[in-house]
This record gives structure tokens, sequence and C-alpha cells, in this order.
């Protein structure tokens, strides 16, 4: 079934697919933003703490689904389940995972969207095109639509070709040139007054903050959030892995990616933040907080761009390129989720079945654009600080309290034999059991 479903060709095929999918704009520019609100380096801190001790773990539950089932995120949870009521259950968390994952890409691709068009303004001004260069970063209705529309295609152009032709082949060309941009990006900027004092707020950490509830809440979420978990991504790209692969090991180099990306992206947008405040843009209101918050990529970041000259305009383009790509490489997997449950579940041919929920999600979008003031927060809120947690969480409790454990014993062993006598098997099933439902939980319940 997985040959005639499509699958990851390599290894690292699959781990530049799943990090493209974790290492999206909750990473290069969600993670700097809370960094910077929470503390700086204690956040990072407690960040990477969690992010192995309570995401992966959930990753992994998820990745586990995936491959088990070698199916859709309905399909493969219905197939762990025994009874009527688990499959019933099943149903309502694989399918809420699809519709989150909709959610997510409706109001993620107009963000997306105003990337693309950051990254044509420099471009425009370089060739002399003043007008178009107003125009592409002027909030408005016919502009928003319009690259929302860019976005989707390109999206939806990928996830016509499939897993290894579209998914696979787009990652290893993706997730490369965006390393290469960040590192370039990270290596200019610190050459910059302030710069100095960006690195010391982001790598000297006040352990006094470390077990703040705000802090530790806001880190847990990050973590969760920046690796695609409860949208059912996840459970579909483990459904693409060969079983000879080993999750385990796959699951933790990801995980690695992923923090080890958005730790650059602080190292990148954290002395940033201060080379601006160092040449006169406002970044600290008086008590300390962010004065741009969650825009400061639209606000602060430009108006260092343009206090650099005419090498500002160079920089500016690869820093929206690099947004731009890091957007796509999470679009893709975000459109996939959908896709693969009315492929298998109602027997529609992929090209079409792509197009069509490429093109309603893109409907949403453009009724997001036109209600934009309410719209945009209230799905992000909807999708983000309800629907994943509580999917998540569900996850972990499918794989801790349904699955059979000789059955998930037997699913790890596939491509590592010896797991049951490593650490990993002596630790992870209790702890996907008890504690990342109840740490999830918390996430959810502070969201409220």
């Amino acid at each position: 079934m997985a040959t005639s479903r499509g699958e990851f060709s390599s290894r690292l095929g699959f781990i530049l697919a799943a990090a493209g999918s974790a290492v999206g704009l909750g990473n290069i520019w969600g993670f700097p933003t809370q960094t910077a609100t929470n503390g700086g380096a204690a956040f990072v801190l407690v960040y990477l703490v969690l992010a192995f001790c309570l995401a992966y773990p959930a990753f992994m539950a998820e990745l586990v689904i995936g491959r088990y089932g070698q199916a859709n995120a309905v399909t493969s949870m219905q197939k762990m389940s025994r009874k009527t009521w688990q499959k019933q259950f099943a149903f309502i968390v694989g399918f809420g995972g699809v519709i989150c994952a909709g959610l997510i890409l409706s109001f993620y691709g107009i963000i997306a969207g105003w990337m693309m068009s950051y990254a044509i303004e420099p471009a425009a001004e370089l060739l002399g095109m003043r007008g178009v260069a107003t125009w592409v970063v002027s909030q408005g209705d016919i502009r928003n639509i319009l690259f929302a529309a860019l976005f989707m295609f390109f999206t939806i152009f990928i996830i016509r070709k499939g897993v290894e032709q579209g998914i696979e082949k787009w990652s290893k060309r993706l997730m490369p040139v965006l390393i290469v941009l960040l590192l370039m990006l990270i290596l200019y900027v610190i050459t910059l007054d302030g710069a100095i004092d960006g690195l010391r707020a982001y790598l000297n950490p006040d352990l006094s903050r470390v077990l703040e509830p705000d802090l530790l809440i806001s880190a847990l979420g990050q973590a969760f959030f920046s690796l695609s978990l409860g949208t059912s991504v996840m459970v579909i790209y483990g459904s693409y892995i060969a079983k000879k692969e080993n999750l385990v090991s796959l699951g933790a180099q990801v995980t690695l990616i992923d923090v080890t990306i958005a730790f650059m992206a602080g190292l990148l947008i954290i002395p940033a933040m201060y080379v601006a405040q160092y040449q006169g843009v406002e970044i600290f209101a008086a008590d300390g907080s962010l004065i741009s918050g969650p825009t400061m990529v639209f606000d602060v970041l430009p108006a260092l761009f343009n206090s650099m000259g005419s090498i500002g305009l160079f920089v500016a383009f690869a820093f929206f390129v690099l947004m731009s790509i890091a957007a796509l490489t999470s679009s893709i997997s975000m459109l996939e989720g959908p896709v693969s449950y009315a492929v298998e579940r109602h027997n529609i041919e992929r090209n079409k079945a792509t197009t069509a929920i490429g093109l309603l999600i893109f409907a949403m979008s453009a009724l997001i654009i036109f209600n934009i003031e309410f719209m945009l927060d209230f799905i992000a809120m909807i999708a983000t600080e309800y629907g994943q947690p509580i999917i998540a969480m569900l996850c972990c409790v499918f794989v801790g309290w349904i699955f059979n454990r000789s059955d998930l014993l037997e699913e790890i062993k596939h491509g590592n034999e010896d797991v049951e006598s490593s650490w990993f098997w002596k630790i992870w099933p209790w702890y996907t059991k008890f504690v990342c439902p109840v740490a999830i939980l918390m996430v959810f319940l502070h969201s409220l």
C-alpha cells in the first residue's frame, strides 16, 4: 500500500520534508518575538529543554501513528482502534487535525503573501519602479488577494506532484537555500553596531526567570507549534516513512534541526532589533515590552534595512525571500493533510483533490482578507491556541491509552531491533501516556 500511495525515497528526504514543515514562520518569525517578549536567553533555555523533553515525545507519537497506519490521519488512527467508540473518537481527532491544518493554511497564506510582497519591494526599488515598490507593501484587499493567490498557487503546484516528486523534491531544494540565506544574514547583521548587545541579551540567561509560569507556558506552546503538532501533518509524513527506517533517531534529528533553525533565527532577529535600536528605531516600551510584537517583522526590520542605504535593499530582499521559503516549506505539509484524506477516503484523483482543496482554502483566505480586522486574529486563535493543543493531546492519548503496547513496540522495532532495551522505550511510553497530555492540557488551559 505504501508504494502505491507514495513514500519518501530516502532518509534525507523525510528529514528535510519534516524539518521544512516544522521550520516555518513560527520559527523564524514567532520564536524571536516570543524570545524578546519573555526574558530573552531565559526563554531560549526553557524552550530548548521543553522541545526535547515534551515536544519530541509528542512528535514521536504522531510519527508512530502514521507509519503504523500507512494512511491518512483518520484511517491511521482508526486502524489503532478496536472498539466502535474508539473508531468514532479516531475520526473526530483525525478529521479535526485535517480541519485544523486547513484553517492554519487559510491565514498562513495571507501572511506568507505579505512576506512575498515585501521581497518584491526592494527588487522593485533597485529597478527604479517606485510605484510598484510602494504598492506591494501597502495594505489593501487587492494586494492581499493577489499575493495570497500567488502563494497558494506555489503550494498547489508542489502538492499536485505527490510525495517524492513534490514534497520531497522541493524540500531538498528549499531547505538548503533557507539555511544558507539564514547563515549569510546572521554573519552580516552581527558585524553591525549594536548587534553585540543583542547577542548578550539572547545568549546570557537570567536564571531567576526560568520558572516563571507565563514563560514556561509560552515556551511549551512555541515548542509544540513549531513542530507542527496537532495538525495531522506529522501523522501523514509518518505514513510515508519506509518500515526500514529508525523512527526514534529520525524524530530526534528533525527535532534537532527544528530547534537549531529557531535558535539561528534568534541569532538573526534579536541582534537586528538591537541594531535598529542603536540606529534610533523604537523597539521597547518603557516597561521593557516589545512595541511592535507580532508585526515586528513588518515594522522594525524594514526600518533597519532602510537605514543601511543601498545595501539594505539586498539584505531586505534576502531576508524576505528567506521568510517566503520558510512559509512555503510549511504550507505544503499543511495542504497535504486535507489532500491525503480526500484521495484515500473518497477516492478523488490527486490533482483534482489538490486543486479543489487549495481553491477552497484560498476562498477562506479571501473571506478573511475582506474581514481582516476581525477574522485574521480569530482564525489564528481558533486553530493554534485551541485546535492544535487539543488534537496534539488526543494523539498522545491514542498512543498511550488506546494503541496496544505490544503493537506499539513492534512498530518502533522496525528499523531499530534493539529499541526494547533502550532508554527511549523505558521512558517514552509512560511519558506519552501521562506527562505529555497533562503538559499540553496546561497550554490549552492557559490559552483560555
